[in-house]
């Protein structure tokens, strides 16, 4: 497995999302990694600067970094996803800042779906939150692997260690009832860049890493599952040119598992078996691939494969049914029909499904199950029954995030509606 962590190493990407309550300095945050890792151009310096300076501020207000959006300045709070690519000697990165209001709760789920690591801060000054079990719970519904728990603003509260232990004893007590498998603490002050970047002279007490060293060094090779092999195809390529006359080729990004030319395996839904003859990138043979790689396969069978097949290990076939049991959180304005159809949209494969149950929802702030209330709105989480209009081959959620994933799309709009997780 050596092969595959150098593999990892060497693409340096961590996709990270934040969230927090309202005013608990998510901007500031990333703004002050922006700053103090030199992310970002003397120009932008220079015009936040200015805005700081016409909002009467003391300081230099990096959250003006983030809320780029002229309404979220206005009303000095993130309303949207605001995505930022930054990169330090050691690995890139790929932040989702997200809203903290619970009207925003979609935007999200959106922003989380394919982080590695989800960075939660809390205010020191008012502990653990609904906002904070909110933003835990749904990191732990998608399975994000590695939760990283800010304690802000400790400049307000004298760098008191007692205060962030208690907040640390909080949370851990939230943690036990999440499955929530790691979970770090760091006690930070964005404002002033208190082990952000670069260490603290305020909290001595505090012996750990700062949020930096946290981000460039956490082990994120294993996030993905190597174990079940799961290629969704998206293309089949037939050049029917005079120099490749019977080539097929398939195309696709790897969703799980690692392959190896040789290796044995089964095409789903059709069944038929086969072995992998080549596997390329950019006319590169390969000895080896493994996920997010976008590679193109070949077999060594002439096999009638289609967009929306899966090819899969012969010997570790997904589950299939027409029957599917999901936590479903609803994003659109319109509320979801019992009964309703929509499209659905899992890996490469469209089909059509029809919401026949909700089984019950949760309260995201209290955790709680709801039983008596069949409908499902804007920013709703509930965990709901659905009929295909043919098998679908998947994964649980819990083991694999990529084929136990999957969205539903209104069939007038075309809009996306619902985001899926099979249970």
């Amino acid at each position: 497995m050596s092969d595959l962590t150098d593999g990892y190493l060497n693409m340096q990407l961590l996709r990270f999302t934040t969230a927090g309550s309202v005013d608990d300095g998510k901007s500031t945050l990333i703004g002050r990694l922006l700053y103090d890792s030199k992310a970002i151009f003397e120009d932008q310096l220079e015009a936040i600067e200015r805005a700081s300076e016409r909002a009467g501020a003391e300081e230099v207000n990096l959250a003006l970094l983030t809320d780029g959006l002229r309404a979220e300045r206005e009303q000095g709070i993130t309303i949207d996803v605001a995505y930022r690519y930054f990169a330090t000697p050691k690995r890139k990165f790929i932040i989702a800042d997200t809203p903290g209001h619970v009207q925003y709760t979609r935007n999200m789920v959106t922003g989380a779906s394919t982080a590695n690591m989800a960075v939660i801060l809390v205010d020191a000054r008012h502990g653990v939150l609904e906002q904070t079990i909110r933003h835990a719970y749904i990191a732990s519904l998608l399975r994000i692997p590695h939760l990283l728990v800010c304690v802000n603003k400790m400049d307000l509260v004298d760098y008191s260690e007692k205060i962030f232990e208690d907040i640390q004893t909080q949370f851990n007590k939230l943690a036990g009832k999440l499955d929530i498998q790691d979970v770090r603490f760091v006690p930070i002050s964005a404002k002033y860049g208190d082990n952000v970047v670069d260490r603290s002279v305020h909290m001595p007490w505090y012996e750990g890493p700062t949020l930096m060293y946290l981000l460039e060094t956490i082990h994120i090779g294993s996030d993905y599952n190597h174990t079940l092999q799961r290629f969704p195809v998206q293309y089949v390529i037939r050049p029917q040119s005079d120099k490749y006359h019977d080539f097929r080729g398939y195309a696709g990004r790897i969703a799980s598992g690692v392959f190896k030319p040789g290796d044995p395996v089964k095409v789903m839904p059709s069944g038929l078996t086969s072995r992998i003859k080549t596997i390329e990138i950019m006319d590169k043979k390969l000895d080896i691939a493994y996920p997010p790689q976008s590679v193109l396969m070949t077999l060594e069978d002439d096999i009638d494969i289609s967009r929306g097949d899966m090819i899969v290990g012969e010997n570790k076939a997904p589950q299939t049914g027409d029957k599917i049991d999901l936590m479903l959180c609803w994003l659109s304005e319109t509320p979801m029909r019992l009964g309703g159809k929509y499209y659905l949209k899992h890996t490469t494969n469209d089909l059509r499904c029809m919401v026949t149950d909700v089984a019950y929802k949760i309260d995201i702030n209290t955790l709680d199950n709801i039983y008596d209330d069949k409908g499902l709105s804007l920013n709703e989480i509930a965990r709901v029954h659905i009929k295909t209009t043919k098998p679908l081959y998947y994964d649980s959620y819990r083991i694999n995030r990529f084929t136990g994933s999957l969205i539903l799309i209104d069939e007038a709009t075309n809009n996306t509606v619902g985001a899926g997780m099979i249970i």
